[in-house]
């Protein structure tokens, strides 16, 4: 049988890069978000107690269905030793995994919050003539404050996951995160990887670090965000100034907690960045 393991964290953060990366290896099934987080969620909330039916089921139902909703969907993975699925709310889902894939751990994709809305931002610039579905209406894609303000709620795209990372980093289970910090992993990518084949207790592999390939066109297309998933051929880090208002980019940045972990039990590869300029 697979063995399994999550990618989640942020949005923007490496996530997709790394992905391309895993897959690979020969081993490993990887790739963008995946519906089984949706599916997961959904029935969840299909056995609770809410349903007039739930009365009929047993937790041991409950976990059956669960772990049958990854078989079912990964049963054209099954040459695969590896089934990495990758969804943000999986942070959130920890106690369930736990449950079902006890020998599982979460790779956490983290970059400054500034630097996620940055790149948001950018790519919402550059296709001016699209209407990203990241944003409810006029008001919330008014202006670059406004953007960021709905992103960031609790319930939206950067927000939820910045929510979900943070209750999984300091909850009884962190000690099964490993937070991959984006600018290592652009900078340093062979001894990342490397770092992350030990956490999952998996022989290293050596990947192909100038020949990736990976894209998700239709994805992005019909979020209205063409390029969101585009990976490039070549992994390095690409100098540039943000286009976010400074007092904007401050307090962001401020956001980005796994810089000091206190007492967390959650694992960190991360690198020590400038203030000027991020990739």
């Amino acid at each position: 049988m697979s063995q399994y393991h999550f990618i989640s964290g942020l949005p923007r953060s490496g996530s997709t890069l790394l992905a391309a990366l895993l897959r690979q290896n020969p081993a490993v099934s990887a790739g963008i978000s995946s519906p089984v987080g949706q599916l997961f969620h959904a029935t969840r909330n299909a056995m609770g107690a809410w349903a007039e039916t739930s009365v009929l089921m047993t937790d041991a139902h409950r976990e059956r269905i669960l772990r049958g909703l990854f078989a079912a969907y990964y049963q054209d993975q099954q040459d695969k030793r590896l089934i990495i699925d990758t969804n943000r709310s999986w942070c959130a889902r920890l106690p369930a995994l736990k449950r079902l894939f006890p020998d599982s751990k979460v790779i956490c994709c983290v970059r400054s919050v500034a630097w996620v809305m940055d790149s948001i931002e950018r790519l919402t610039r550059e296709h001016a003539f699209h209407e990203s579905r990241l944003f409810n209406n006029d008001s919330e894609r008014a202006t670059v404050f406004t953007r960021v303000d709905a992103l960031a709620q609790n319930d939206r795209f950067v927000g939820f996951a910045w929510s979900a990372l943070k209750e999984a980093v300091y909850g009884e289970h962190a000690d099964n995160l490993l937070l991959v910090d984006f600018d290592l992993l652009t900078a340093s990518p062979a001894k990342v990887l490397d770092l992350i084949y030990d956490f999952i207790g998996e022989p290293r592999f050596e990947h192909d670090l100038e020949n990736i390939e990976f894209d998700a066109p239709e994805f992005d297309q019909a979020l209205g965000l063409p390029g969101l998933h585009h990976v490039r051929p070549r992994v390095a880090p690409v100098q540039r100034t943000s286009i976010l208002p400074p007092d904007l980019f401050a307090r962001l940045d401020a956001m980005s907690f796994w810089r000091d972990l206190g007492d967390s039990r959650a694992h960190v590869i991360a690198a020590n960045p400038g203030p000027s300029s991020r990739s």
